[in-house]
This record gives C-alpha cells, structure tokens and sequence, in this order.
C-alpha cells in the first residue's frame, strides 16, 4: 500500500530522512504550500517567494527522478491551509496506510506533527533529522550536567568529532578560534564582490505573482527577487563566494558598510537552512581553499565557527530548553517594539539602513543582527516575544530553532546567561569603529547629552543602570561598571534622564 512521504519547506534535500527508502512504485511525497505557514508571522513576502519557489524546483526534480509528487498549491482551491489538514486529505486521497516524516525544525510543528496520527487514522513515523552534524541526543550528552553550556568548547568537541581544522590531534595554527582577527573595520575604498544573482525562471516568476496577490501587505520588498532556488544555483552562489569573497570574509566578518548588504559574506543561510546547500560539505570546501593555500586561516576558521559551531550549537540549545526557554525574561525588558522597525523611518542612521536593508532584501548578516537592531532592542529593554518575532518574519533564513535561541540568547540576554556569557550591550561608539554608518547621521556619537547626542550612548548607560542588580556580578561586565563608578550618581541620572526623553519618543505600531 502507499506510503505518504511528508517533505516540508525546510527539506529540501533528496537524502532527507522521509524520502531515504522511498518506493517509486508505491509511494507518494507530499509537498505543500499553506496559509498558516505563511501567516503565523507574517512572513516577509521575499522569504514567502523563496520557500514555495524552491518547494516547486524541488518538486520538479523529484519527479524528474520517477518519484509520484502530490505538490499543493497555495491557490489550489481544495486547499485545507494547513499541515495537518493537507495531510489528511492526502491520506484519503491516496489510500494511504501510513505517513513518514522528517523532524521538523520548530517546536510548534513538532506539537502538530505529533496530533496527524489521530488526525489522520494511519500510524505517522517521525524520523530523526540527520543532516545536521550533531544529533539531539549527542548535544544533549555533551550538555550532560555542565554548570556552563559555551559554544567555544562545544565547537572544540565538534573540529575533533569531523575533523576539520585539524593537525592531528591540535588545531590548525596551534589555536581554535581566530575570532580577534576578524574585526576589521570596513575599508573605504575596497569595494566587495557581488553575490550570484539569479534571474527568475517561468516556475519562481509564477510564485511571485502569487506572492504578490496574497502576502503584498506584509512588510518587506518582493523585488528585485535575486535569491538562487534549486540545488544547483545554491551551489553555483557558493562557489562564486569562495572565489571571490572568501579570501577576506575573516578580516571583514564584522564590518558593515552603507548601500553594501553582503560585503564578504556567503548569503547561504537560507540554502543551508531549507536543505539546498549541505552544511559538513561547505566547511569541506572551505576547509580545502586552506589548505590549497588560498584564503587565510582566519577567513577558513571564522567561516567553519558559523556553521560547525554556531549553527550546531543554537539548535542542540533549542531543542534542549524549549519550549521553556522562549518564556523567560531575565531582564524584564517590556517596552513594546517601536513602529520605525516596520518603516525603517528613524533619524538613527544605523537602524535606517540595517531595517531598510532588511525590508528590501530579506537580509541582513550576523553583526546588524547583533549590534544594531539587536543592541538596540537589548539597551532600549524591548520586549523579547516581539523583537522575536519580527527576526523571526523579517529574514529568509529564520526558523525558530536558529532564530529564537539567536534572539532571545544572544542579543537580548533574555535567558539569563545559558547561550552567552554577557549580554551584548554597546554603545554607538562600537557602530562608529566597524561601520560608517555614523557619518552624516543626524546625531553626533561623540556625544552622550544634548539634542544631538547618538541615542546609543545615553541608552547604553540606561541599560547598565537599568539592570545594576542584575548583572553587577558579572566577570565580564567589571569593567563598564568600574566606568560607572567613576563617572558618579549625577551623570548617571543625566544619562537615564536623557535616554528616558528619547524612548518616550518611540510609538509602537498602531
């Protein structure tokens, strides 16, 4: 009898583990497009056009292979507008006796997935993910009882489990991390490649008029619509990477550079994290251009970190801690989000291009991420749930097992310390150093008071204040809290007072 092969929009890999021991004679995989995927948030529409785009490629070439498809439209008129309803209908309509899947990569899929089987009436198999390089279960033996769960040593484990970067049994160059030299400030007259741009073909152009009628009033431009879809234009995107953008990506890994979204960056996160790009042959590949001589050690390290460890890293947490984690809020930040994160609109430089990038490309790279409108959202104490999810619906290659822990770890600080050792607070003169954003700004980052001062600064010392009780202790924040002991109570107040004028300036969305 038929097997109903489940494969989701972030599955589309051929060795996926729903589809390892299909029956080209017999069964039959199930791909579709649905409203509340789509919707519960509200997915920027560049991000909506990727994921059905390359479901449709992905589609295409499973059949080409001999595999019997049943692919849903989001326009087709039977459609139920959910997972699970779409599921049951291709039960019924299939005759299937059971429904194999593959562990999906949010914890709400996760609480579905486990209701189709009374749903359906057919027994549902939910097979592990394996195309990630550490396991659930292996993350969580490494975790075992550690007081400390720091990526740096889980990275270690990870350089030795596949060894990469490795000269026997001691890292390459004698250390395992060149994180200190991949903070070069943008130089000004360097201009950086340009990332493989791929014209929409009959299949992507049809899903952007789709996209176009059904999701046009979510935030964010749908064109120009560049973005690779199928496995071969991702691959073709990488390489045009490693040729050209690799060999500095480790000295500019930080900086951010006005009217430049990608810089040195691979722009392969969204292939990575859909199944088009494979993440162990990428590190490979970089791994080689080493060894090969041709990129430094801090490009091929710095790149294999993102991927081997970060990457690894956030989703054992994510799947370790939740659903808990996503609830706490160790600072008890609870301003709602300011409207200018939706418009883009604001006199802060900074945040007027790292937003307004964002609305037209889906995009943004790690340190805009983390050190503008993430910093931003820590210092001004923004509500976890909503800055959340605005990541979350904003970028191409958000899902919440990447996104959430990112977010509510490492930019806000909100589980008090699991994923980071500190919370990542700055002021603009951190923005100032990587970036030229600070040129021609409306405010001065000199400053700290006055009409004129950057609002970074006085906001900064705010959150210190803000949160004395809370992070005094901290080894790591000994420092900034010396400073504020020098500077004596009445500057203090002057900067709270100043940061209070400024976030009562801030309207949230109507």
């Amino acid at each position: 009898m038929t097997v109903l092969r489940v494969v989701l929009g972030d599955q589309l890999t051929r060795s996926v583990a729903a589809l390892r021991d299909v029956d080209r004679s017999a069964d039959t995989v199930l791909i579709a497009e649905v409203t509340a995927e789509a919707t519960y948030v509200r997915h920027h529409p560049k991000k909506i056009a990727f994921l059905f785009a390359a479901m449709r490629h992905f589609a295409d070439a499973l059949r080409t292979e001999g595999l019997a498809v049943d692919y849903v439209t989001l326009d087709d008129p039977a459609n139920a507008g959910s997972l699970r309803d779409e599921v049951v209908r291709a039960v019924a309509r299939h005759g299937a006796s059971r429904v194999v899947c593959t562990f999906p990569g949010e914890w709400r899929v996760l609480d579905d997935m486990r209701g189709w089987e009374a749903a359906a009436g057919v027994p549902v198999e939910i097979r592990e993910d394996d195309r990630f390089l550490c396991s659930r279960a292996e993350f969580a033996a490494w975790a075992g009882d550690r007081r400390q769960l720091r990526m740096e040593f889980f990275y270690r484990e990870m350089r030795r489990r596949h060894r990469l970067l490795m000269d026997g049994d001691a890292p390459a160059g004698g250390q395992w991390n060149y994180d200190a030299e991949n903070r070069r400030p943008p130089p000004r007259d360097l201009v950086p490649p340009t990332p493989l741009r791929v014209t929409p073909d009959a299949t992507t152009a049809a899903v952007l008029d789709l996209v176009r009628g059904r999701f046009g009033n979510h935030f964010g431009d749908l064109e120009p619509f560049w973005f690779p879809v199928t496995r071969a234009d991702a691959e073709a995107a990488f390489e045009r990477f490693v040729e050209t953008a690799l060999p500095l990506f480790g000295d500019y890994q930080d900086a951010m550079k006005r009217g430049e979204p990608t810089l040195w960056h691979a722009v392969c996160g969204l292939h990575l994290n859909a199944g088009l790009l494979d993440p162990l042959a990428l590190c490979r590949r970089v791994e080689g251009e080493w060894r090969a001589g041709r990129v430094p050690l801090n490009a091929a390290e710095g790149f294999i970190r993102q991927i081997l460890g970060w990457r690894e890293y956030v989703r054992g947490i994510y799947w370790l801690k939740m659903p808990a984690y996503a609830t706490t809020n160790h600072l008890a930040a609870d301003r709602p989000l300011p409207d200018f994160w939706w418009t883009g609109e604001t006199d802060m430089a900074c945040l007027a291009e790292a937003i307004g990038q964002t609305k037209r490309e889906a995009y943004a790279h790690h340190i805009q991420r983390l050190m503008v409108t993430g910093n931003f959202a820590l210092i001004a104490g923004l509500r976890p749930a909503e800055v959340e999810a605005w990541y979350l619906a904003v970028y191409a290659d958000a899902y919440e097992w990447v996104e959430l822990p990112n977010v509510h770890g490492m930019v806000l600080f909100a589980d008090g310390g699991v994923l980071g050792s500190k919370p990542y607070a700055a002021s603009g003169k951190y923005i100032d150093r990587m970036s030229d954003y600070c040129d021609g700004c409306r405010y001065d980052v000199s400053a700290a008071l006055g009409p004129d001062a950057c609002p970074m600064n006085a906001l900064y010392w705010d959150f210190m204040a803000r949160n004395e009780g809370r992070l005094r202790g901290n080894p790591r924040l000994r420092n900034p809290y010396a400073t504020m002991d020098r500077m004596g109570p009445e500057r203090i107040a002057a900067l709270r007072a100043q940061a209070g004028r400024f976030l009562d300036t801030l309207t949230p969305r109507g």
